[in-house]
């Protein structure tokens, strides 16, 4: 073998392990591939790394590279990814660059894997869930921090970080107590943002249909072992439903009479403002410090949101995020995090009439602690992890003695917990095993232990057959413990979610070709769900006896030249349930995505043109009350299957990047939630600069 093929290998092999955590690996003197995880299904993959290297490199090692680039996660124990207990999903970096998508929330949709519920467009609010769970029982992180939301998973995507700063995302499907916490009921969202400089200056300015306004500006230098970054985001719409039918409507509040003006057909305006600063710093020993603070705010139109019955609602909310982490040592590494995290949100049920107006601050503090060894024997770690959960509400939590200016109760909680786990390769094998230990107060001095196990085997370099197998807990949301209105009832007497899941997967990848297939099955127990015993009935938060979910994901990645990819990918589910009585109505329990098909198609157009095609069709279970005019008409309709398409044209030339995106081409009339009017047909179109 010559020298220059001998370099080629060393940096290839070791690309990502020299600078990193398990950089171990290489001081062991063993060559480590990495691989996909389980089952890693690009869902719409792209060839952006095809477009970034020479034409003459081969096919193989393309690929490989691409997935070497994304194939490393940042959750709480530093592994690469080939050695998580789950099955993940990489969206990388060059993927969200050639997306139409224009918010994570978007973004996401395009994943078989995952159900999104947006109400609104533009990532105004969107619920996210995995394998059929709730949008509570999905964790979503930031650099495998836990920012979940313990107030409702409504706000847990309200994040401030902008499309410019991620390098990836990472979806880790099924339960992952082991992974990001007992949070991860369902799976977890891990979104991995960017610690190199790899442009100095990124900026973006689009328009659009419905007054649309999007600006985007990132800025990085480094100076000697620190680097820095500064990204602000501002994204404003009219309302994408108009404002045409504006009439007058009045109500009696508390004997009062008010009379007030409203755009029944519209109230689906929003501005919202995103701040994210970062700084790395590296010393040459390998120690490395990260901080990192964001802002987020949003103001939108709720046309809807929570109650049909309501059209004029309104929400206004902001998050402040801080965090620092640290990692020291080797072969013996410590990896210490603190973070802060406080959500706020007004919410009222007309605009600007305090009547029902709704106030809350949640704060959500935490440390943890990764200790992590490796030897020939493997990798071993101990994480742990004290977090508080604390809200001030005018309505959410135990009656407070002393108001607090528009805050009347408060509740808190305090969870701990302690994870041990151990991951060996044995040749062609790959062995993963560990325990969670986690005490919440919510559960009086119960301690609960959700352990978890996973096997790979490799026959061939090409073929990955694995399995996994664990038990994943919930706490309630302070949503579902405590709120009552004149539509809702509360449960104070919740049990935590209980569940254990079990993975079956077989891979196979080529210069040209990767395909899955994952069959997957989800016990759950006393699943909490806003119910209907009878029709009339408020709906309450119940324990259901249980809901088992099993289902199967396909996908299959062509690589069909330097500028052109296809990627299909399938998620076929089926849930049962067993309440213990009959259900007039659930919110979740049989309302599930049964169906989703995703197809992503990148072609090169003409010259420097490229196009990206995005096509989505679903099929959910369920039904929703019928509202004429926003009253309720009594009669009961089931969610329609529907189809998007959307496409991203870019015409690049030199630092300048001319952009056109149209989502749901085809005008498609379909709603997530029931009566909560989405976006149709949108054009927008921008220019950008980066160098």
């Amino acid at each position: 073998m010559d020298k220059k093929r001998i370099n080629e290998c060393r940096a290839f092999r070791f690309k990502r392990f020299v600078r990193k955590a398990w950089g171990t690996f290489n001081s062991m003197h063993k060559i480590v591939n990495i691989g996909v995880v389980t089952f890693c299904t690009l869902t719409f993959a792209h060839v952006a790394s095809a477009q970034s290297v020479a034409a003459d490199q081969q096919p193989a090692k393309i690929i490989e590279e691409e997935l070497d680039e994304v194939t490393v996660t940042a959750s709480r124990m530093e592994l690469p990814v080939a050695q998580t207990p789950k099955p993940v999903i990489v969206i990388t970096r060059k993927q969200i660059e050639q997306s139409p998508a224009r918010s994570i929330g978007e973004l996401l949709a395009y994943s078989a894997n995952v159900d999104i519920l947006q109400r609104g467009g533009r990532g105004v609010q969107t619920d996210v869930s995995i394998r059929g769970g709730s949008f509570d029982q999905t964790a979503i992180l930031i650099n495998g921090i836990n920012f979940s939301n313990p107030q409702t998973g409504h706000y847990s995507l309200d994040l401030p970080v902008n499309l410019s700063d991620i390098e990836r995302i990472e979806i880790v499907q099924g339960p992952s107590a082991l992974i990001y916490g007992a949070s991860a009921f369902s799976g977890g969202i891990n979104i991995i943002t960017k610690d190199s400089i790899a442009e100095r200056i990124i900026a973006d300015v689009s328009a659009g249909m419905y007054n649309l306004k999007e600006i985007e500006v990132r800025g990085a230098a480094k100076s000697g072992i620190a680097t820095h970054s500064l990204s602000v985001g501002y994204k404003a719409s009219d309302g994408f439903t108009g404002a045409t039918n504006t009439d007058k409507y009045g109500i009696t509040i508390l004997g009062g009479y008010v009379d007030t003006a409203m755009s029944y057909a519209g109230n689906t305006a929003y501005d919202m403002y995103n701040l994210l600063w970062q700084s790395n710093l590296e010393w040459r020993s390998g120690a490395k410090l990260s901080l990192l603070f964001g802002y987020n705010n949003k103001r939108y139109g709720a046309n809807s949101f929570y109650t049909p019955a309501w059209p004029d609602q309104y929400e206004r909310t902001g998050s402040f995020n801080y965090a620092v982490r640290g990692s020291f040592g080797d072969r013996l590494k410590f990896i210490p995090t603190l973070y802060w995290n406080r959500h706020l949100d007004r919410f009222d049920l007309i605009k600007d009439v305090p009547w029902e107006r709704n106030f809350h601050r949640g704060d959500t503090y935490g440390a943890t602690m990764v200790v992590q060894y490796t030897s020939p024997l493997g990798v071993t770690g101990v994480v742990g992890e004290l977090r508080r959960e604390d809200i001030l509400s005018s309505k959410l939590g135990k009656r407070l003695n002393r108001p607090q200016g528009n805050y009347l109760a408060y509740d808190e909680r305090l969870n701990t917990s302690v994870t041990l786990e151990h991951t060996l390769r044995l040749s062609r094998w790959l062995f993963s095993a560990g325990v969670l230990m986690n005490h919440n107060t919510f559960r009086n001095g119960e301690y609960g232990f959700y352990p978890s196990l996973s096997a790979s085997y490799r026959p061939v370099d090409a073929i990955k057959i694995a399995a996994s197998w664990s038990r994943s807990t919930r706490m309630p949301t302070y949503t579902e413990l405590y709120y009552n209105t004149a539509t809702h009832q509360a449960n104070e007497n919740l049990l935590p979610e209980r569940s254990e899941s079990l993975d079956l997967s077989l891979r196979y990848r080529n210069s040209r070709i990767e395909v899955g297939i994952t069959g997957f099955m989800l016990w759950g127990r006393d699943m909490i769900d806003w119910i209907k015993v009878n029709a009339d009935d408020k709906p309450t938060s119940s324990n259901i006896t249980k809901v088992d979910t099993r289902g199967i994901d396909a996908s299959l990645r062509l690589l069909l030249g330097n500028q052109t990819s296809l990627s299909v990918a399938y998620t076929r589910m089926s849930q049962q349930y067993d309440a213990g009585e009959t259900i007039s109505e659930s919110a979740a329990a049989i309302n599930y995505l049964r169906d989703k098909l995703t197809v992503g198609f990148n072609h090169p157009v003409v010259g420097a043109l490229t196009a990206n095609w995005q096509l989505r069709f679903q099929k959910r279970m369920g039904t929703y009350e019928v509202y004429d005019n926003y009253v309720a008409t009594g009669r009961y309709a089931d969610y329609p299957a529907f189809a998007t398409l959307d496409l991203r044209l870019d015409y690049r030339v030199g630092g300048l990047l001319f952009h056109l995106n149209a989502t749901n081409l085809t005008d498609t009339k379909y709603c997530d939630w029931g009566n909560v009017p989405t976006p149709r047909f949108w054009l927008m179109g921008g220019v950008g600069y980066s160098f």
